[in-house]
């Protein structure tokens, strides 16, 4: 064997190969990966809601939501006799979206319905609490064209960004202080294939939005729609359109 040849006891004792794989083995199952893809909405889920929408029976889903809990991808709350799971945080919906983008791109669509659930998710969705589709990169292209966000390695919020924040009735200064979540960071897209932005900023956005009725969900999932008072306000705010 050669000397350079690292082996069991010479290998760095910070390398983590069984619990990378031991992760890895969480998300490839496909239940489990629909499962954290429906949670990327932000909200908590039953078991029942995501076995329908999985397709399982209760206790198959049951099974895989104990493994996802165990293995920190979920977190759990119970009320009564429901029990509700939910991602058990941003950093873990960043990884599944981040999987996502780098994910082949999924099969044309069979059906209209499904044509346009696809189509609806595309231009304008929640990433677990910030803006994506083209709606979410087109607000991050206006806010670096506006000087409001500057791109280095990352993304920054700029004195006019925080400027901008307040005057929309947002105190980010006031939230970034209460944890140690970034203000701001870059999330990859998985349909656009670009940025769009999260952390403190983007999710605060996300709140302003639906809570103004800028956007409001369509159904129960993750697509968004435009109101028209939305598309008057991003228009007049960012220059921002609709996405079609």
């Amino acid at each position: 064997m050669s000397p350079t040849t690292p082996t069991r006891s010479t290998a760095p004792s910070g390398l983590r190969g069984p619990q990378l794989a031991r992760l890895a083995a969480l998300i490839a199952d496909e239940t489990r990966a629909a499962m954290c893809l429906a949670l990327l909405d932000g909200r908590a889920w039953t078991a029942g809601e995501l076995a329908r929408y999985t397709g399982v029976a209760p206790s198959t889903a049951s099974e895989h939501l104990t493994r996802l809990i165990e293995g920190g991808l979920l977190a759990e709350e119970r009320q009564g006799r429901h029990r509700y799971v939910r991602l058990a945080g941003p950093q873990i919906a960043q990884l599944i979206e981040d999987l996502s983008a780098h994910a082949a791109p999924p099969p044309p669509p069979r059906s209209l319905r499904a044509a346009s659930a696809s189509g609806a998710m595309a231009r304008a969705r929640t990433c677990y609490d910030h803006l994506a589709g083209r709606l979410g990169t087109a607000i991050t292209d206006a806010m670096l064209e506006r000087g409001l966000l500057q791109k280095v390695t990352g993304f920054a919020l700029t004195d006019a960004g925080m400027a901008w924040f307040r005057e929309l009735g947002i105190d980010l200064a006031s939230t970034a202080s209460r944890g140690r979540r970034p203000m701001v960071r870059s999330c990859l897209d998985w349909t656009e294939r670009r940025p769009h932005l999260a952390g403190l900023a983007g999710a605060a956005l996300c709140r302003h939005v639906l809570d103004t009725g800028w956007c409001v969900r369509i159904g129960k999932g993750r697509a968004l729609r435009v109101s028209p008072e939305g598309e008057r306000a991003l228009g007049e705010l960012l220059g921002v359109t609709a996405p079609e």
